[in-house]
């Protein structure tokens, strides 16, 4: 059992900065990727930002040059720095992990609850 929990989503003011952090845990042997989804109301899930455990990281064209996505492999966690933040940066943002357990072996995909950004004046 794996479980990813969000924290950090709030109201901002365009071109305010929010920092998002999530945490997994659980029955981890390993962690490859860890990333950051976003669906804002009546659109699809997108793609933010995923950073593998080696290897570049990949943003989406949206928010490239304004946030950056960073973990702390010892804590299990990944972070997501929102900067000159965007009303059309308001969604559910959701992070996402693809983890391996320990017992039984098994690698699967796993999506934290979500947390609400919301950017307006």
């Amino acid at each position: 059992q794996v479980q990813l929990v969000e924290s950090g989503g709030g109201l901002v003011q365009p071109g305010g900065s929010l920092r998002l952090s999530c945490v997994a845990s659980g029955s981890i042997f390993s962690i490859n990727a860890m990333g950051w989804y976003r669906q804002a109301p009546g659109k699809e899930r997108e793609l933010v930002a995923v950073m593998p455990s080696g290897g570049s990281t990949n943003y989406a064209l949206s928010v490239k040059g304004r946030f950056t996505i960073s973990r702390d492999n010892a804590k299990n966690t990944v972070y997501l720095q929102m900067d000159s933040l965007k009303p059309e940066d308001t969604a559910v943002y959701y992070c996402n992990a693809v983890v391996r357990t320990s017992w039984p072996s098994y690698t699967g995909i796993y999506w934290g609850q979500g947390t609400q950004v919301t950017v307006s004046s």
